[in-house]
């Protein structure tokens, strides 16, 4: 059970992969972990990668939550943000999610076919963990990064499951999951400190969404394993 780590979508092509992978979609700040959240207060998500689809969605009357570049959707009915779905108002409903960059890489992982695509985020850890121990196949951690560039935040996520995954006899061969695990260690004492230097952090301060930080990196908030079916963001 090899664990291969994915820095960008931009080098999302060039990687060699098995038949039978788990993908998991990373996007810490903020699409992936408003996922884990959404899903384990009992919605289901439709994830498009454009603006205009989520529109027309809308015109159906679904209900949308998006953002471009720290801006709510002016047609949206939620923003981006976890807390906006930590209530039980959500139960049973289905939402259409489009972000900057998370729902993109979602969908770029579904042109090559992995076995399952699964959502991560520190949020969900452990379950995430145990999820993919159960499942015994190879792992890919698609990092959803800042349009198409690197991020601190989805690596250190990386590195935090790859040390757990290392520890129940998965391997790698691999530098960017071994870099990862460097960074995670580096970091793991103190998150919120260490990522004072990432530019996301600073992006989303900017624009008053720290409220949210605590959340994010706070570990183990939710119990469930998102995973994409039929289109679809649901529970496990």
């Amino acid at each position: 059970m090899n664990i291969t780590t994915v820095f960008s979508p931009a080098l999302y092509p060039y990687c060699k992969r098995s038949e039978q992978y788990i993908c998991v979609v990373v996007d810490i700040l903020r699409a992936t972990t408003t996922m884990c959240t959404a899903v384990e207060f009992g919605a289901e998500l439709i994830p498009v990668s454009s603006v205009e689809e989520a529109r027309e969605y809308k015109r159906k009357g679904f209900l949308v939550a998006g953002e471009r570049i720290e801006r709510t959707l002016d047609f949206a009915d939620f923003g981006n943000s976890a807390l906006l779905f930590r209530t039980d108002e959500i139960k049973g409903k289905t939402i259409v999610h489009t972000t900057t960059n998370g729902t993109r890489a979602i969908a770029l992982a579904q042109d090559y076919k992995p076995k399952q695509t699964v959502i991560g985020a520190f949020s969900n850890i452990n379950a995430l963990k145990d999820f993919l121990v159960k499942a015994g196949c190879d792992v890919e951690i698609l990092l959803s990064g800042w349009q198409n560039t690197f991020c601190l935040e989805d690596t250190l996520f990386a590195g935090a499951l790859s040390t757990m995954l290392f520890n129940e006899g998965f391997t790698s061969k691999d530098d960017s999951t071994f870099a990862a695990v460097d960074l995670w260690n580096a970091a793991k004492e103190d998150i919120l400190q260490y990522l004072e230097k990432a530019s996301h952090i600073h992006r989303l301060r900017k624009a008053h969404f720290d409220d949210v930080f605590q959340y994010t990196f706070t570990l183990n908030t939710c119990r469930c394993v998102p995973v994409l079916r039929n289109g679809k963001i649901i529970k496990a």
